[in-house]
Protein backbone atom coordinates (compact mmCIF):
# COMPACT_ATOMS: atom_id res chain seq x y z
CA UNK A 1 0.00 0.00 0.00
CA UNK A 2 1.07 3.55 -0.69
CA UNK A 3 -0.23 6.87 0.66
CA UNK A 4 -0.13 9.62 -1.95
CA UNK A 5 -1.12 13.27 -2.11
CA UNK A 6 -4.08 13.24 -4.47
CA UNK A 7 -5.05 16.14 -6.75
CA UNK A 8 -8.61 14.73 -6.89
CA UNK A 9 -8.66 14.69 -10.68
CA UNK A 10 -9.18 10.97 -11.28
CA UNK A 11 -12.53 9.22 -11.75
CA UNK A 12 -11.70 6.53 -9.19
CA UNK A 13 -11.30 8.97 -6.27
CA UNK A 14 -14.38 10.86 -7.47
CA UNK A 15 -16.44 7.65 -7.19
CA UNK A 16 -14.85 6.79 -3.84
CA UNK A 17 -15.73 10.20 -2.39
CA UNK A 18 -19.23 10.16 -3.88
CA UNK A 19 -19.85 6.84 -2.12
CA UNK A 20 -18.61 8.43 1.11
CA UNK A 21 -20.93 11.44 0.81
CA UNK A 22 -23.90 9.23 -0.12
CA UNK A 23 -23.23 6.94 2.85
CA UNK A 24 -23.01 9.90 5.23
CA UNK A 25 -26.29 11.26 3.85
CA UNK A 26 -27.97 7.90 4.47
CA UNK A 27 -26.80 7.81 8.11
CA UNK A 28 -26.80 11.44 9.20
CA UNK A 29 -29.55 14.07 8.88
CA UNK A 30 -28.66 16.68 6.27
CA UNK A 31 -28.33 19.46 8.87
CA UNK A 32 -25.72 17.36 10.73
CA UNK A 33 -23.75 16.11 7.71
CA UNK A 34 -20.30 17.66 7.41
CA UNK A 35 -18.68 15.39 4.79
CA UNK A 36 -17.08 17.49 2.08
CA UNK A 37 -17.77 16.77 -1.58
CA UNK A 38 -15.11 16.69 -4.30
CA UNK A 39 -15.32 20.41 -5.14
CA UNK A 40 -15.05 21.44 -1.49
CA UNK A 41 -12.01 19.21 -1.01
CA UNK A 42 -10.26 21.02 -3.88
CA UNK A 43 -10.33 24.35 -2.05
CA UNK A 44 -7.05 26.00 -1.06
CA UNK A 45 -5.78 25.07 2.39
CA UNK A 46 -6.75 21.40 2.04
CA UNK A 47 -4.27 18.57 1.59
CA UNK A 48 -5.84 15.28 0.52
CA UNK A 49 -4.29 11.81 0.63
CA UNK A 50 -5.42 8.58 -1.00
CA UNK A 51 -4.34 5.15 0.18
CA UNK A 52 -3.61 3.04 -2.88
CA UNK A 53 -3.35 -0.72 -3.03
CA UNK A 54 -2.04 -1.20 -6.52
CA UNK A 55 -4.45 0.80 -8.69
CA UNK A 56 -7.31 0.68 -6.19
CA UNK A 57 -8.22 3.45 -3.76
CA UNK A 58 -8.76 1.75 -0.40
CA UNK A 59 -8.78 4.79 1.89
CA UNK A 60 -8.56 8.54 2.06
CA UNK A 61 -8.19 11.45 4.43
CA UNK A 62 -7.45 15.16 4.42
CA UNK A 63 -6.54 18.10 6.57
CA UNK A 64 -8.01 21.54 6.24
CA UNK A 65 -6.11 24.54 7.55
CA UNK A 66 -8.33 26.46 9.97
CA UNK A 67 -5.88 29.05 11.28
CA UNK A 68 -2.19 29.30 12.08
CA UNK A 69 -1.27 26.16 13.99
CA UNK A 70 -4.73 24.55 13.81
CA UNK A 71 -6.03 22.10 11.20
CA UNK A 72 -9.09 19.91 10.90
CA UNK A 73 -9.05 16.24 9.96
CA UNK A 74 -11.55 15.65 7.13
CA UNK A 75 -12.85 12.85 4.91
CA UNK A 76 -11.33 9.85 6.68
CA UNK A 77 -12.71 6.76 4.97
CA UNK A 78 -11.74 3.16 4.34
CA UNK A 79 -13.43 1.10 1.66
CA UNK A 80 -16.08 -1.20 3.14
CA UNK A 81 -14.31 -4.38 2.08
CA UNK A 82 -11.10 -3.34 3.88
CA UNK A 83 -12.51 -2.06 7.20
CA UNK A 84 -10.56 -3.14 10.29
CA UNK A 85 -7.52 -4.09 8.22
CA UNK A 86 -5.20 -1.36 9.55
CA UNK A 87 -5.65 1.11 6.69
CA UNK A 88 -7.24 3.80 8.87
CA UNK A 89 -4.49 3.54 11.50
CA UNK A 90 -1.79 3.70 8.83
CA UNK A 91 -3.42 6.74 7.25
CA UNK A 92 -4.12 8.55 10.51
CA UNK A 93 -0.53 8.08 11.64
CA UNK A 94 0.61 9.52 8.29
CA UNK A 95 -1.73 12.51 8.55
CA UNK A 96 -0.66 13.32 12.12
CA UNK A 97 3.00 13.15 11.04
CA UNK A 98 2.37 15.35 8.00
CA UNK A 99 0.31 17.87 9.99
CA UNK A 100 3.18 18.17 12.45
CA UNK A 101 5.67 18.55 9.58
CA UNK A 102 3.47 21.32 8.12
CA UNK A 103 3.75 23.24 11.40
CA UNK A 104 0.33 22.57 12.88
CA UNK A 105 0.25 22.24 16.66
CA UNK A 106 -3.39 21.18 17.02
CA UNK A 107 -5.53 18.81 14.98
CA UNK A 108 -9.31 18.68 15.52
CA UNK A 109 -12.15 16.70 14.00
CA UNK A 110 -15.91 16.25 13.92
CA UNK A 111 -17.38 12.79 13.65
CA UNK A 112 -20.77 11.24 14.16
CA UNK A 113 -22.27 10.42 17.54
CA UNK A 114 -24.27 7.42 16.31
CA UNK A 115 -23.20 3.80 16.90
CA UNK A 116 -22.01 3.54 13.28
CA UNK A 117 -19.18 5.96 14.11
CA UNK A 118 -18.00 4.15 17.29
CA UNK A 119 -15.05 2.42 15.55
CA UNK A 120 -13.89 5.81 14.21
CA UNK A 121 -14.17 7.43 17.64
CA UNK A 122 -12.17 4.57 19.17
CA UNK A 123 -9.49 4.97 16.50
CA UNK A 124 -9.22 8.70 17.20
CA UNK A 125 -8.98 8.05 20.96
CA UNK A 126 -6.22 5.51 20.30
CA UNK A 127 -4.30 8.26 18.51
CA UNK A 128 -4.64 10.72 21.40
CA UNK A 129 -7.75 12.67 20.38
CA UNK A 130 -10.04 13.70 23.20
CA UNK A 131 -13.39 15.48 23.47
CA UNK A 132 -13.53 19.21 22.84
CA UNK A 133 -16.05 21.96 22.26
CA UNK A 134 -17.22 22.73 18.71
CA UNK A 135 -14.52 24.59 16.80
CA UNK A 136 -14.32 26.67 13.61
CA UNK A 137 -17.88 27.15 12.27
CA UNK A 138 -19.40 24.13 14.01
CA UNK A 139 -22.25 24.48 16.49
CA UNK A 140 -23.28 22.07 19.24
CA UNK A 141 -25.15 19.14 17.66
CA UNK A 142 -26.34 15.93 19.34
CA UNK A 143 -25.38 14.05 16.15
CA UNK A 144 -21.75 15.28 16.32
CA UNK A 145 -18.76 14.47 18.49
CA UNK A 146 -15.88 16.97 18.47
CA UNK A 147 -12.34 15.83 19.26
CA UNK A 148 -8.89 17.41 19.29
CA UNK A 149 -5.28 16.66 20.08
CA UNK A 150 -2.07 18.62 20.48
CA UNK A 151 0.70 17.75 18.05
Amino acid sequence: MEIVVDDLSGPQIARFLDEHVQQMRSITPLESKHAMDLDALREPGITFWSVMDGNAVVGCGAIKRLEAGHAELKSMRTTTTRKRSGIASLLLEHIVTEATRMGFTRLSLETGADEFFLPARRLYEKFGFGPCEPFANYRPDPKSVFMTRTL
